[in-house]
């Protein structure tokens, strides 16, 4: 059964770190969230450690520019685990080939960096649908539109057996008051007209992996019994904490908002939150409607 508790502080006692999601929970893609901040901050005043885990397609150091100008501060987190990094170490391990067919748009340039802890890496280069060997999607180049426009692009590709990196499994993410779509929606689309998705975010392995190696950068007597997960995507950040054997919080006030009832600055409803849970498929450890 999970628990709904009020305020992070009631559990952050049995736990050395935290790796929290960013979109929905630190900030809503316009500001950051200022009691998350204090949260965090709290915590690490107290000896815990913060890793930033997000599904966003930018490496490290794009991340940390972009929160910083959404007023995520330096002081209240201390690593950043991003699927854009570890999708980057693949590409240039060669999983899509050396020609690959890009779909994202300016922000993205960044993901083209080779990674200095990659020995060896391929030289990637883009280039048109035809002459690829594999696709490499960081996000739709209009997050507004539906993700079937890809679908002729898409047959084309399914057809020659290509593969897709996807730089950020999440569907859908809220900037504000506005929703969006990312790359696992094209993904998702792709799989389903038979074709090849490879993931790199959460709630696959490689993220969590990366996400550990960041901690023990840091502190390496954190143990996995010792470590949570904060989010508030229940196929991303709660089904993730799962599969990696971590302990989970689910933020309700993100994506399940309205299914779990919710409101601005309040709790879920107990039984609406079972009920998603329980169509989820999911049961983290403990819920909240918004960090702080």
């Amino acid at each position: 059964m999970t628990r709904i508790i009020e305020s992070f502080t009631d559990i952050s006692g049995g736990y050395g770190a935290a790796f929290v999601d960013l979109w929905g929970c630190m900030h809503d893609g316009v500001r950051a969230h200022d009691a998350a901040v204090a949260a965090m901050r709290g915590f690490r005043a107290g000896g815990g450690k913060v890793i930033l885990v997000t599904n966003s397609p930018r490496p490290r150091a794009s991340v940390e520019d972009q929160i910083e100008g959404l007023g995520v501060p330096r002081d209240c987190w201390d690593s950043i685990a991003s699927s854009g990094d570890s999708a980057r170490a693949a590409m240039y391990e060669g999983v899509v080939g050396e020609q690959v067919w890009f779909i994202g748009d300016d922000r993205d340039e960044a993901f083209f960096e080779p990674l200095k802890i990659v020995k060896d890496p391929v030289a990637v280069t883009r280039t048109d649908l035809i002459e690829a060997e594999g696709i490499v999607c960081c996000g739709p180049e209009d997050e507004h539109a539906d993700p079937d426009i890809y679908r002729p692009q898409f047959e084309k590709a399914v057809a020659r057996g290509l593969k897709l990196l996807c730089a950020n499994p999440d569907i859908i993410v809220d900037r504000g008051d506005e929703r969006v779509w990312c790359a696992g929606a094209l993904a998702r689309l792709y799989t389903e007209m038979g074709g090849t998705s490879l993931y790199f975010g959460k709630p696959h392995a490689p993220i969590y992996d990366l996400a550990r190696r960041r901690l023990a950068e840091i502190d390496p007597s954190v143990t996995d019994d010792r470590i949570i997960c904060i989010g508030d995507g229940p196929q991303t950040d709660v089904a993730g904490a799962a599969n990696a054997g971590l302990d989970g919080l689910f933020i309700t006030g993100g994506l399940s908002a309205e299914e779990t009832g919710t409101a601005p600055g309040g709790q879920p409803d107990a039984g609406k939150l079972e009920a998603h849970l329980k169509d989820e498929r999911q049961a983290p450890a403990y819920a909240m409607g918004f960090l702080r």
